[in-house]
C-alpha cells in the first residue's frame, strides 16, 4: 500500500508532483520517486514496501518495452497465480505484484481488472499513445481522487495533495447539506469539496487529448443474479473454505503481519480463521483499543479469546484528554468529516503497530454487510445508523435555504428483495465507502497497510447472494456465519454482546470535554449555514438534558475543524 499522484497536461512539472508527494509521504515512507515529461505528464509514488522489498520494485515502474509507466497503490493478492500465467510471455525482473499488474495490463488490456483479486488504485501512462488509464478496485478499498480543468487532469491518493497542487478549497454545499440533514457522506463520486471527485470503486478512466472518459468495469448485481441459482453440496463447508482462502491471500507479505481484535463475533471468527493458517503464529501480533470504561471496553473478552493462543496482545488506550488535539490532526488529515471518537480510538492501533514494526494489519470490516448483521435490517427501517430510535439530525440549527436547497440522497434498488437492496446500499453507498475512507486515512497516517479479508470479492458475492434464511432466521442475524464460527471457536468461549456504541463518545463530549465542545461549536456561530440561537439551544439540551445521541455534536466539531 502506498500513495500515488499525477498530473496530465500543461501543468505537469517536477516541482508540483514533488509537492504533492511530500503532502502524502506518510502513506509511503520507504521510498519516493517520480516520472516526468514537463508540461505533459508527471507521475509520483510514495512507497510502503510490503512485497519484494528490493529497490527493483520501486515505482514509478516502467515496462520492459519502455512504453508503459505505472504507479500503483494496494495489493494484488493473487499475483503469484497471475505471474505463472504471464511468465510464458514476459521476463520478470522482480518478485513484486506491481510488475504482475503492469504485464497483465499489457497482455489483457482493461480486462485484466476482472482477473485481479485485491485492493488497488493505479494509473498507467502509455507513452506512445499519450494516454492515461486508471482504475479502482471493486469495492473502493483504495482511494483515487482527481480534479480536472482546461489545463490538466490531477489525481492523488488523498485530498490534501490536490490542494497543494493548486486546486482551490471550496466547500461542496450539496454534500455538506446532505451530511447535516440526513447523515450522507455523498455519492461514490462525491467529496465535500467542489471540483474534487472520486473515481468510484469498480470504475476505470481514460484521459487522452484533454478528454476524460469514466466507465464501470465491475457489475456486482449481475454476479449476484448468476450466483443466486447456484448451490454447493455443503454450503457451510464451501463458505468456510472461501473464508480461509481470503485470509490466506491476505497473509502474502514480506513484512510482519498482525490483526485487530475486539470481543465480538466478527473479530473472534477472524482470530479463529487466522489460527487455522499454516504460518508461524508467534510473530503475528494482536491489537485492541480501550477507553478504560468497562461499559464499552471489550478487553475481558479479547483476553479470553487469546487464552492458550500464541499471538502477543498489544493494548492501545485512548483518554478523553487526547481528543481535542487528535481530532484536529485527524480532521486536517482526512479533509472530510469522519466517524468521531471510535475512529480516533482506532488510530491508536495503527500508531502502536508502527511503533512495533508491524506493517500490515487485518480486520473484520464487511461481515455485517455481507451477512445482514445490523439491527435496522430486521426492523423495517431505512436508517443506516445503528442503535437509534429518534432522528440524530438537528435540521433546526441550519439556515432553511441551505437545508432545503438540495434533494434527499436516493440510492438504487437493483434487486426485488428489500433486504438485498439495504445490503447493497450499505456496501456501495453508505457504510462501507465511508468506513473504508476513514480506515484508509487512519492506517496510512501511520504507514500501515490495512487488509479486509471479509471484503474478498468472491466471498462477498457468494455470501451476499445466499437466501435470506442463511442470514436471518428465527430472529437470529448472521445465522450461517454463526454456525461456521461455532465450529471454529473454542466451545466455552463467551463473546461480548453486540452493541452499537464502541466508545464513551457521548459521555466525553457532554462532560469531560464540555468546554472544548462549546468552543468548537462557537466557531460555527459566524457561518451563514447555521442559526446561532438554535445551536446554543441544542448544545444546552445535550449538556444538561439528553446526551443519548452525540452524532450531531460530532458533525458540528467536524465542520468547525474543516471549514
Amino acid at each position: 500500500m502506498c500513495g500515488i499522484a499525477g498530473i496530465v497536461g500543461r501543468k505537469a512539472n517536477r516541482s508540483k508532483v514533488l509537492t504533492m508527494l511530500e503532502t502524502q509521504k506518510h502513506r509511503g515512507p520507504d521510498f519516493t520517486d517520480y516520472y516526468c515529461e514537463e508540461n505533459k505528464i508527471a507521475l509520483g509514488h510514495n512507497r510502503l514496501s510490503i512485497i519484494d522489498l528490493s529497490s527493483n520494485a520501486n515505482q514509478p515502474f516502467t515496462s520492459n518495452c519502455g512504453n508503459y509507466v505505472v504507479v500503483f497503490n494496494g495489493e494484488i493478492y493473487n499475483y503469484i497465480e497471475l505471474r505463472k500465467e504471464l511468465e510464458k510471455n514476459y521476463l520478470f525482473k522482480t518478485q513484486s505484484d506491481t510488475e504482475v499488474l503492469l504485464n497483465a495490463y499489457i497482455k489483457w488490456g482493461e480486462s485484466c481488472l476482472d482477473k485481479f483479486n485485491g485492493m488497488f488504485s493505479f494509473a498507467i501512462w502509455n507513452k506512445k499513445e499519450q494516454h492515461l488509464f486508471a482504475a479502482r478496485d471493486r469495492f473502493g478499498v483504495k482511494p483515487f481522487y482527481y480534479s480536472i480543468d482546461h489545463d490538466a487532469f490531477t489525481f492523488a491518493s488523498e485530498i490534501n495533495p490536490l490542494f497543494s497542487a493548486g486546486v482551490p478549497k471550496i466547500p461542496n454545499d450539496k454534500v455538506w447539506s446532505n451530511y447535516f440533514t440526513e447523515g450522507s457522506y455523498g455519492l461514490p463520486s462525491d467529496t465535500f469539496w467542489k471540483n474534487i471527485h472520486q473515481l468510484p470503486g469498480g470504475h476505470s478512466l481514460q484521459f487522452k487529448n484533454n478528454a476524460l472518459q469514466i466507465k464501470r468495469w465491475y457489475f456486482f448485481e449481475n454476479q449476484i443474479l448468476k450466483l443466486q441459482s447456484q448451490f454447493q453440496e455443503n454450503e457451510e463447508e464451501y463458505i468456510t473454505n472461501l473464508l480461509l482462502r481470503a485470509i490466506n491471500f491476505r497473509f502474502r507479505a514480506d513484512v510482519p503481519i498482525g490483526f485487530n481484535l475486539s470481543g465480538g463475533l466478527d473479530s473472534s471468527s477472524l482470530l479463529a480463521l487466522i489460527d487455522k493458517q499454516d504460518i508461524d503464529k508467534r510473530g503475528v501480533e494482536v491489537f485492541t483499543f480501550i477507553t478504560n470504561d468497562d461499559r464499552y471496553d471489550e478487553l475481558i473478552w479479547v483476553k479470553s479469546m487469546l487464552e492458550n493462543k500464541p499471538f502477543p496482545l498489544n493494548v492501545c488506550p485512548i483518554a478523553a484528554s487526547e481528543i481535542p488535539a487528535l481530532s484536529l490532526k485527524m480532521a486536517q488529515h482526512q479533509m472530510e468529516p469522519y466517524g468521531g471518537v471510535p475512529t480516533l480510538a482506532y488510530s491508536k492501533i495503527f500508531q502502536k503497530a508502527q511503533q512495533k514494526g508491524v506493517k500490515v494489519l487485518l480486520d473484520g470490516q464487511g461481515a455485517d454487510e455481507a451477512w445482514a448483521g445490523y439491527d435496522y435490517y430486521t426492523n423495517n427501517s431505512q436508517n443506516n445508523i445503528q442503535g437509534i430510535r429518534n432522528s440524530p439530525f438537528k435540521i433546526n440549527v441550519l439556515n432553511s435555504d441551505f437545508a432545503n436547497s438540495y434533494p434527499k440522497t436516493s440510492y438504487p434498488k437493483p434487486f426485488e428483495d428489500e433486504l438485498l437492496n439495504l445490503q447493497y446500499r450499505d456496501l456501495f453507498y453508505t457504510k462501507i465507502p465511508r468506513a473504508l475512507r476513514f480506515n484508509d486515512r487512519v492506517s496510512m497516517l501511520y504507514g500501515t497497510e490495512l487488509r479486509e479479508p471479509f471484503l474478498d470479492y468472491q466471498l462477498m458475492e457468494y455470501v451476499f447472494s445466499r437466501p435470506t434464511e442463511y442470514k436471518i432466521k428465527e430472529g437470529i442475524q448472521k445465522k450461517m456465519f454463526r454456525n461456521i464460527a461455532q465450529k471454529l471457536l473454542q466451545k466455552d468461549l463467551v463473546l461480548a454482546p453486540k452493541r452499537p456504541l464502541q466508545t464513551p463518545q457521548r459521555e466525553w463530549l457532554s462532560m469531560d470535554l464540555k468546554d472544548w465542545v462549546r468552543a468548537e461549536v462557537e466557531i460555527l456561530y459566524h457561518n451563514n449555514w447555521f442559526n446561532k440561537k438554535e445551536l446554543e439551544s441544542e448544545l444546552d439540551l445535550f449538556f444538561n438534558v439528553n446526551n443519548q445521541s452525540s452524532f450531531h455534536i460530532w458533525q458540528w466539531i467536524n465542520a468547525s475543524q474543516l471549514l
